[in-house]
This record gives structure tokens, sequence and C-alpha cells, in this order.
């Protein structure tokens, strides 16, 4: 398993690598490199590490982790059409109310979490 998820990997970074050779302007994938390692240093890991530190004394530390997780990975695949809101250069897109949807989806998910960690403390009182 090991040789074919490696054999995999450098498959992967072969095409990397190609398609990187046909860039026609290699400032802006500088500049696109620059941005994400701002963003990723700047914002997300300081960001991560804050709640992390908040989140440390909380009994069901496990399930908000848990949901911060799936509400990050919501927010990322949602964040191109948040921040571009408006009419869809491809016809095909379904207009959609996306931040009404992607709160909805935040409500829903503090909802479950709420829930998860009542019967869980129900259990552990039980015991």
């Amino acid at each position: 398993m090991r040789t074919v998820l490696g054999t995999l990997g450098v498959a992967g970074m072969a095409l990397g690598v190609w398609r990187l050779l046909e860039v026609r302007d290699p400032l802006d994938v500088a500049v696109w490199l620059g941005g994400a390692v701002v963003l990723h240093d700047g914002i997300i890991v300081p960001v991560v590490l804050g709640i992390g530190l908040l989140v440390g004394g909380v009994r069901a530390r496990g399930t908000v982790r848990g949901a911060l997780i799936v509400a990050g990975s919501v927010t990322a695949v949602a964040l191109p059409v948040l921040l571009r809101p408006g009419a869809a250069a491809n016809p095909s897109v379904v207009p959609l109310n996306y931040l009404r949807n992607w709160l909805w989806m935040m409500a829903l998910l503090g909802v479950f979490i709420a829930g998860a960690t009542a019967v869980g403390w129900a259990r552990a009182r039980r015991r």
C-alpha cells in the first residue's frame, strides 16, 4: 500500500511540475504562492491555535474540535461564492442564496453539536 501511495504521490508531483512548466507568467504563480503562505501563516494558523487554546479546557473538546473542523471545511468550500456573490458567469450554475444556506448549515451544525454534547453528558451522568 505504501508503494502504491508513494507512486501516486510522485506521479501527482510530476504532473504539478509539468503543469508549472506550461505557465506563461511565473510572477502570477509567485504572487499566488506568496499569498497562500501569508494567508496560512498570518491568518489561518493563529486563528486555529487561538481556538485550540480556548477549547482546551472544555469538557467536550473532542466534539467541539470536530464541529470546528466541519465548519472550517464547509466554509472553505463555500468561500468563493460567499466572497463573490452575484450573477454567475456560467449559466448552468443554480442561483442560490449561498450566504443564507451557509448560515443555515452553521446553525444546524451548532444544534447537532449541542445535542451530541448533551447526549454525551447525559450518558456520563448515568454512569
